[in-house]
């Protein structure tokens, strides 16, 4: 028996089918089509050939629109091969939006009232939430391992001791990236320690066009038109969220605010700069080796975990000794600290249901989202006509950079099938 599969992109049928009054075009497809076919032979049968087309599946004109085709020999065709109804794979959709704009807004919104937070006691130490959330990071990829190897603990050993152990120089590449993600978690508390939500998460998404200068110059990927065209939206979108606000009051209010505005401003752009450099070094990586993103995960957060264990230390060591790692931790800082530790998880698993359109969709809702509830509630941020404008720009940019331009189909393309062998049931 054999098995023969056939890729048909917009093709023309073959010299031997192509004159065949037996042929038959189902159009207007834009093929993206494989055909199993089997061929079993039998000196008994005075048929030679018979075959079967398991499955065919195609993409009609409309990106949104999926059709699948079952093909079998005889008269009853064979049941179709089971698929997710559109309608639950757009609830996964929005499932998946939702969780997004949920993290994102989330995790800003929280960090920023945390820091915030006027209490009786000491303020808890942002390089005592990056190591903690270091090591809760490291005992849920753990977890994912022992998931990925049946649950069991001998198989996890085994294959954390071949990946980790046994492989000194691969696991050491992560020290790189590790301490610049490390450095770039302590950035993001004192940027929030001193911008509002709103022009916080405006500002980092910069980090687009931070990670698309390194993706261009260390991976050596080429940008589209309109992505070029997005970064300078981008940059141009920022830099009118950074534009100084003629606000009422004295010369003195001003200068004190604009203190800690400039520690912020530098605070995110130094964020975006080691996010960019980071990320991307750590895809090459990944493009580098077989290992799993699990364990890449738990080798980052070991070098992270040090890092800023000794940066903790060297910066706040005394106030540890004194007080303890954990002083003033209450339940914002704990929500703070399992969001920053398993919110890039989480996304990473939902992420898979989300294309491009419906990330930069979710940046603009988690922006709106963060300019309201600062607005409202955190009652820190005033939003001006410039803001705004500056806003809609990032956003903009955000759905541009993400816009994929496909070429037009061409409107000859057409499935040649043997009718005579198959019967074709359209799902």
């Amino acid at each position: 028996m054999t098995r023969l599969h056939l890729d048909l992109q917009g093709q023309s049928p073959p010299a031997s089918l192509r004159n065949s009054s037996l042929l038959t075009a189902v159009s207007p497809l834009q093929v993206t089509a494989r055909i199993a076919v089997r061929v079993s032979r039998s000196a008994q049968e005075s048929s030679a050939e018979e075959r079967s087309v398991r499955t065919l599946s195609a993409e009609s004109r409309d990106p949104g629109r999926q059709k699948t085709l079952s093909l079998s020999a005889g008269s009853d065709p064979e049941p179709s091969t089971m698929v997710l109804p559109a309608s639950h794979s757009l609830r996964l959709k929005y499932m998946s939006l939702a969780v997004l704009v949920l993290q994102t807004t989330s995790l800003v919104l929280s960090m920023r009232y945390s820091r915030t937070l006027v209490e009786d006691g000491p303020r808890y130490l942002a390089s005592s939430a990056v190591v903690s959330a270091e090591v809760l990071k490291i005992l849920a990829c753990i977890l994912f391992v022992f998931m990925d190897s049946d649950f069991s603990v001998r198989a996890m050993n085994q294959l954390l001791r071949e990946d980790i152990v046994n492989k000194p120089v691969e696991t050491m590449k992560l020290a790189i990236p590790a301490g610049i993600y490390t450095l770039q978690n302590n950035l993001l508390y004192v940027a929030l320690s001193n911008l509002d939500a709103a022009t916080y998460q405006v500002t980092y998404q910069l980090k687009i066009l931070t990670t698309a200068l390194f993706s261009v110059s260390m991976l050596g990927k080429r940008l589209g038109f309109y992505q070029w065209v997005s970064l300078l939206l981008l940059m141009a979108g920022v830099t009118l969220v950074q534009w100084p606000a003629d606000a009422q009051g004295d010369s003195e209010q001003k200068i004190l605010s604009a203190g800690p505005q400039f520690v912020g401003l530098m605070a995110v752009l130094m964020a975006c700069v080691s996010s960019g450099f980071a990320g991307v070094y750590f895809e090459k990586i990944l493009k580098e080796t077989k290992q799993s993103v699990w364990v890449r995960n738990i080798q980052l957060g070991f070098f992270s975990f040090m890092f800023g264990f000794v940066g903790m230390m060297a910066y706040d060591g005394q106030r540890v000794r004194e007080s303890g790692m954990f002083q003033g931790y209450n339940t914002i800082t704990c929500i703070v600290v399992v969001l920053q530790a398993l919110g890039g998880l989480v996304v990473a698993v939902v992420i898979k249901y989300a294309d491009n359109i419906l990330k930069g969709f979710a940046t603009s809702l988690s922006i709106i989202a963060s300019t309201l509830i600062s607005y409202f509630l955190l009652d820190d941020f005033n939003p001006t006509g410039v803001f705004f404008l500056g806003a809609l720009l990032v956003a903009a940019a955000t759905f541009l950079y993400s816009y994929e331009h496909k070429p037009a189909s061409s409107s000859g393309i057409k499935i040649y099938i043997r009718m005579q062998d198959a019967v074709l049931v359209v799902v």
